[in-house]
């Protein structure tokens, strides 16, 4: 019988390990070069985002440039930390636009971004997330139906506090067809964020300005 000579393995573990270091380099490179380009995406889709709750606004710069959060419990719609940020014009601030969620959905939350005027009056509302229902609920989306935007140019006087609600209910606001859960769900969320706006007017555009 022959005896077969083994060929000692540590040869074929330096080639794996060679190999696993170009592959960690290359992953490194690659992650370096195109963070940038990621990091520059997201900030322009961000700021895309933000953008449609803004028609008729004059302001400076980028709208993601001065930004707080609000950390629960607060009085603002939702039980998440509130992003806040804060809208400049000449210097001085014009406009603050607040991710809050509306807790009580048909489906669960629905978050929004709603755009407040430094004079209280509502800029713009446009649903970010939701999980409602498909031809009912979803027509709060703005690509779906124009319900969303009859909140423009509305505030905590137009209509009086009572009236912000829907119509059903003795309110100023149109429903959705088949589903009154959910445009009473956004309708008390826009309404909460104007509450707190008014109430705290000093205190988020002080700290946009203690920020700079």
């Amino acid at each position: 019988m022959v005896a077969v000579e083994k060929q000692p393995i540590w040869p074929g573990g330096m080639i794996l390990a060679a190999l696993a270091a170009v592959c960690t380099a290359l992953v490194a490179v690659t992650h370096s070069t195109t963070a940038p380009r990621i990091a520059a995406n997201e900030q322009a889709y961000l700021e895309q985002s933000l953008a449609p709750v803004l028609e008729g606004v004059e302001y400076d710069g980028k709208l993601s440039e001065s930004t707080i959060v609000i950390a629960p419990p607060h009085d603002l719609p939702g039980n998440d930390p509130v992003s806040i940020y804060r809208v400049y014009g000449g210097g001085t601030p014009v406009a603050a636009l607040f991710v809050v969620s509306a807790r009580d959905g048909f489906s669960g939350p629905i978050k929004l971004l709603v755009g407040i005027d430094g004079k209280g009056m509502v800029t713009g509302v446009r649903v970010l997330e939701h999980r409602e229902t498909p031809g009912l609920g979803d027509l709060i989306e703005s690509d779906k139906s124009d319900w969303i935007l009859q909140f423009t140019g509305r505030s905590l006087q137009n209509p009086a506090t009572p009236s912000w609600t829907i119509k059903q209910d003795g309110g100023e606001f149109d429903q959705l067809t088949g589903a009154s859960i959910t445009p009473r769900a956004v309708i008390r969320a826009i309404k909460e964020t104007l509450i707190y706006f008014d109430q705290n007017r000093d205190l988020v555009f002080a700290e946009a300005q203690e920020d700079e």
